[in-house]
């Protein structure tokens, strides 16, 4: 397992599942977003007055502001280590384009393949870190849907928009 092209194929495989976690990432701020706005839309000043309209919506703006906190955390994930990489986006940024030229041709095969297999166990952590925040996030946005629902009900029961109910 010493061979640079299989450690390689490795970084490039674990690579390939950020743009899966990225895309739940915007989808689900999507969907939180809408669920928001429609709340939002169908609430008045005076409903807030109402406990069985402030309730089921003071629960759907915690699960959503959860759901919002663990999408901000997936996307900002902790970019620390990897000190001395020559692969590491942060440590090649902080030289400069010299220095990291020159770095990087003096580096020995036996270094550069630690530091492959170096980034292949960062990038590992930093993708475990961004699923779970977003299955959190998941989560919170799941147990928003029910009291969604209820003070969906309520206020369009509230102002009549529920033809049924019309009294």
């Amino acid at each position: 397992m010493n061979d640079i092209d299989i450690i390689q194929r490795q970084l490039d495989r674990l690579l390939t599942f950020f743009p899966r976690v990225e895309a739940r990432i915007n989808g689900l701020f999507g969907v939180n977003t809408l669920i928001f706005v429609i709340a939002a839309v169908n609430l008045s000043t005076g409903d807030l007055r109402l406990w069985y309209v402030t309730m089921p919506g003071a629960i759907l703006l915690v699960g959503l502001l959860t759901s919002y906190y663990h999408l901000f955390k997936a996307s900002f994930p902790d970019d620390n280590g990897g000190e001395n990489s020559l692969v590491f986006f942060k440590r090649i940024q902080e030289r400069t384009e010299v220095n990291y030229i020159k770095e990087f041709l003096d580096c020995s095969e036996a270094k550069f393949r630690d530091d492959l297999l170096g980034q292949v166990w960062r990038n590992a952590c930093i993708l475990c870190v961004k699923y779970t925040r977003v299955k959190q996030a998941i989560i919170a946005t799941a147990l928003s849907v029910v009291p969604f629902i209820v003070f969906l009900m309520v206020t369009a029961t509230i102002h009549t928009r529920i033809p049924l109910l019309k009294v």
